[in-house]
């Protein structure tokens, strides 16, 4: 049965960082997810599978084959789709044999089922292209699909998939997702699409401090994690528990060592008692109430620490949940209106043609629609990056855009400093109060932008543009979940909640639009490349 064994395997990045050490792990032909924080090491630990990275310890056993799907693709000048599958000179002799100018050779060796093996595969990957398709004509998820498709054509007992989701339309998603939850053979995945997710038989999670294989989809791993959570509170007040009877007994103790102090000194004091006699009492007296009280420390050191590892616990598991200040939206207020609206980078090619649309306060609107139909576009039309050609783009209130660079922040300075740019009539009590509740705490947020990972500094942006005194009655998102691992989105989605004005949000994450309570959607048909 083909299987991948880890035995021992520790890894660091080039500076010296251990990413995981001594780690064991093994997988047979089920479907398994890794789940971790960005920098965990999840696609440190699928490259050494691969073989395409040797660790710095540990082995690696496999038997069977393996496909491997990485996040980029590249692409060769002039490859086609028949190339990147390998197909190319199969499909050469089938042409040939079909104009009668086959060898015998190449007929004999000739695979006939080839071309209805492409066209299942392609349907399956929801490609619709042809297998002379250039690879530099495709748009990014296109290529990701094409990819799939070449790793899916060869049958492979294990694919290694690292977020094979990302870039992907609403299709593309949905294909991809199908896929998995047909694949019968082995397969380990890097991704934070929980709908993705949903279909593996296995999570493993990988922390700082090792890997936790859970069975199940993403639904039972949250199930254990709330159990988990609830175990960690239970532990917490049993600990706070013992740290308080410890204190009322020690308390108690000395009481009753007082009391008795006092007694022995007024019997000492009237002469009842011989002097040897009661200078034996009095040492044994202080050496038992020394003991107690080494025994009583103990009790209460222990107890102590039980409370703070519970405290921990508790911190790691519990999700973030944030009160913000109000925007001050009425329900009734018209923010954004479009009319009519026409647009695009070149006159011979429109983007967007007479689209009409209004926005009245607090909604939550996703622009839906697939790639190359004009959503970032749309985007850079509201905000004013982009002029229309005919008709109106009217904005009644203050708007915030985060794109997925997060470029309103200034990479060369600390998030601190970003805020008080940001909200100039923010207190700087105000400002660390505000950076704590998006988890930026004392020094977290005297970090520079520049070295923060996507998600903590998807993170920082919001808490420059929420976090302030009055928040903007407007904010606009472009996809915010690429290349977020699920924490970083579940504090997204915590943030977003607690916001009381409107949203527009380019996303095709239906659990993240799912999260934040869209209440409506705008859905824009093809028409081009965005």
């Amino acid at each position: 049965m083909p299987s991948i064994t880890l035995t021992g395997l520790t890894a660091t990045t080039p500076d010296g960082h251990t990413l995981f050490q001594n780690l064991d792990l093994s997988f047979d032909g089920g479907r398994a997810a890794l789940v971790g924080r960005n920098g965990v090491g999840k696609t440190t630990l699928l490259e050494i599978i691969s073989g395409a990275l040797l660790p710095q310890a540990g082995t690696v056993s496999r038997t069977g084959t393996l496909g491997v799907l990485r996040q980029t693709v590249q692409v060769a000048p002039g490859e086609s789709l028949a190339d990147l599958m390998g197909v190319t000179t199969a499909l050469d002799v089938l042409r040939r044999a079909e104009d009668g100018q086959a060898t015998a050779d190449e007929l004999a060796s000739a695979d006939w089922t080839l071309e209805a093996r492409i066209a299942s595969t392609m349907e399956r990957v929801g490609l619709r292209v042809e297998p002379a398709t250039l690879l530099s004509t495709l748009s990014g998820g296109q290529r990701t699909r094409a990819a799939l498709c070449a790793l899916v054509l060869t049958e492979p007992d294990f694919i290694l998939l690292d977020e094979p989701t990302n870039n992907l339309d609403r299709e593309g998603r949905t294909a991809v997702i199908e896929l998995l939850a047909s694949w019968r053979s082995g397969a380990i995945i890097v991704s934070h699409d929980r709908e993705l997710l949903e279909t593996v038989d296995t999570i493993v999670e990988m922390t700082s401090l090792g890997v936790t294989r859970y069975g199940g989809n993403w639904s039972h791993y949250r199930e254990r994690k709330a159990l988990e959570l609830a175990a960690a509170r239970h532990a917490l007040a049993d600990a706070e528990r013992r740290v308080a009877e410890v204190a009322r007994a020690a308390q108690a103790t000395a009481e009753r060592k007082a009391r008795k102090d006092g007694a022995g000194q007024r019997k000492r004091a009237k002469g009842d008692m011989p002097r040897i006699l009661a200078g034996a009492r009095q040492n044994r007296a202080e050496a038992t109430s020394g003991d107690n009280a080494r025994v009583a420390e103990r009790r209460r050191t222990q107890a102590v620490e039980d409370a703070a590892a519970a405290r921990h616990r508790i911190e790691v598991l519990q999700p973030l949940s944030m009160v913000l200040p109000s925007t001050g939206l009425p329900t009734g207020k018209t923010v954004l209106l479009l009319d009519m609206v026409r647009v695009g980078y070149e006159r011979s090619r429109t983007i967007i043609d007479g689209l009409s649309f209004s926005l009245t306060g607090p909604e939550r609107v996703a622009i839906t629609g697939p790639n190359g139909s004009g959503k970032s576009t749309l985007l850079a039309l509201i905000a004013g990056k982009l002029e229309p050609w005919s008709g109106r783009v009217r904005l009644h209130t203050d708007v915030a855009m985060l794109d997925q660079q997060v470029s309103l922040l200034d990479p060369s300075r600390s998030i601190r400093d970003n805020f008080l740019r940001i909200n100039p009539d923010a207190e700087e009590n105000a400002c660390r109060a505000a950076l704590a509740r998006f988890m930026f705490r004392a020094d977290a947020a005297l970090q520079v932008v520049s070295t923060l990972s996507g998600g903590q500094m998807l993170r920082a942006g919001l808490a420059c543009v929420l976090g302030g005194t009055r928040p903007p009655p407007l904010l606009i998102l472009d996809e915010p979940t690429n290349h977020l691992d699920i924490e970083s989105i579940e504090a997204v989605e915590s943030g977003l909640r607690a916001f009381d004005g409107a949203l527009l949000v380019v996303s095709h994450d239906e659990p993240f639009l799912a999260a934040i309570d869209v209440t409506r959607r705008l859905d824009l048909p093809g028409r081009g490349a965005a």
